[in-house]
Order: C-alpha cells, then sequence, then structure tokens
C-alpha cells in the first residue's frame, strides 16, 4: 500500500520557493503603493497649471492661488497652504512669479519627509504681451528633491 501525503523535504522546498517569491514581490509592491499616492501631484499641479494659464491670458500677470481661485487637495490650514492625507501644497506670487509647492507628509520609498522642503516645485512666469502671439505664460518645473521626482514621471511634462 502506497502512503499519501507529502514529505518533510517537498514541503521544505516549497516554503522555500513561497520565502523567494515574497522577498522580490513584497518591495515591489509598497513601490507601487507610493507611486499610487504620488500620482495625486501632477494632477494638482496640472490643475495649478490651467488655471494660472487662464488668469494670465485675462490679467496679463501670475496671480496667487486665490486671485486664479486655485484650491489644493486636502484641507486648508493656513494662507495658501493645504494639506492632504500624503503631500501639504503652498505656493502663491513670489516676485512676479506664480509658485506651486509640494511636500510629502510621510516618508514615501526613498522620498523621506522633510519639512519646508518641496519634493515636487513649479514657477509661472508671463512673458511678453499676452495679447499677442509672441506672449506666454512660461511652466519650469525646479528640481525639487531628485528621489522624490521619480515617483511622478509625468510630473516634468507638465512645463510646456
Amino acid at each position: 500500500m502506497k502512503k499519501q501525503g507529502f514529505t518533510l523535504i517537498e514541503l521544505m522546498v516549497v516554503i522555500v520557493i513561497m520565502g523567494i517569491l515574497a522577498a522580490v514581490a513584497v518591495p515591489k509592491l509598497f513601490g507601487m503603493i507610493a507611486k499610487s499616492k504620488a500620482s495625486e501631484v501632477p494632477t494638482a499641479a496640472g490643475t495649478w497649471i490651467n488655471l494660472i494659464e487662464a488668469y494670465a491670458q485675462e490679467a496679463y500677470k501670475a496671480g496667487d492661488w486665490n486671485q486664479i481661485g486655485y484650491t489644493a487637495p486636502g484641507d486648508k490650514k493656513a494662507s495658501g497652504s493645504f494639506e492632504s492625507n500624503e503631500f501639504k501644497y503652498y505656493g502663491g506670487v513670489a516676485s512676479g512669479k506664480g509658485t506651486w509647492k509640494a511636500e510629502n507628509v510621510h516618508k514615501l520609498d526613498d522620498c523621506t519627509v522633510q519639512a519646508g522642503t518641496a519634493a515636487w516645485d513649479l514657477e509661472a512666469e508671463v512673458e511678453g504681451p499676452l495679447s499677442s502671439k509672441a506672449g506666454q505664460v512660461s511652466i519650469t518645473v525646479n528640481t525639487g528633491r531628485p528621489e522624490c521626482m521619480g515617483l511622478t514621471t509625468s510630473f516634468s511634462k507638465l512645463a510646456k
């Protein structure tokens, strides 16, 4: 009569294979979670870009967040400062240029928390008279923090 079941060696081989798969899959999973959280940033920045371009066409200058009607995701904390579950947004107008900044509230992969230091940073400047075709709004992506930019590959594509 033949015995049914698994031997100890077969069970150990299966456990080793499961351990290897878990060691490979878990870091990938955390990376995907961080990227999904960071996907909020380009959307929020894109909204700001659209609003500042529309405002510049009417007012011929860059405006602060209240002037352009921009509300960042999350709850308002202070004048021009919003905080969502993962990010803090702030900006306005500095030396005639519209500014938009985001910093992470929690660590996301290699993107550590550095209070007061933007992880994602945009600047809008009105160039030339907008009433003619020569005038335009120039959006520049400042470096922010390089370790954070990898989470949002579409962020740098926002600049035109």
